[in-house]
């Protein structure tokens, strides 16, 4: 059985298992943290077909797209959970685990 901590990977040649924490899931909406990833602090949003990196300090998409919807749901996430997710950051960047996050209810 595989965690939900566990994103895997595959490719032609191989296939490649990455620790990927999850930091909250809410409304179908999954949100991780990669260790060891670049600036600025960010976080990956999932939902269905869609994706997106979000900054953690601004809230600004980085890369991808979300409906506006899901985009405010997950704004009001954010916000409420930014000193969790700069925690977050600062863990995954040292290799530790984060710790999960609340969910929006």
């Amino acid at each position: 059985m595989r965690s939900p901590f566990t994103l895997w990977l595959t490719s032609a040649r191989n296939a490649m298992v990455l620790q990927v924490p999850i930091l909250s899931i809410f409304f179908g909406v999954v949100v991780r943290m990669f260790h060891d990833d670049h600036p600025p602090a960010h976080f990956h949003v999932e939902y269905g077909e869609h994706r997106a990196v979000i900054e953690v300090a601004t809230g600004r998409v980085l890369h991808g797209r979300l409906p506006p919807r899901l985009r405010r749901l997950v704004e009001e996430w954010r916000r409420l959970s930014v000193r969790r997710l700069q925690r977050a950051w600062i863990d995954a960047q040292a290799g530790r685990q984060p710790r999960r996050i609340p969910p929006l209810t």
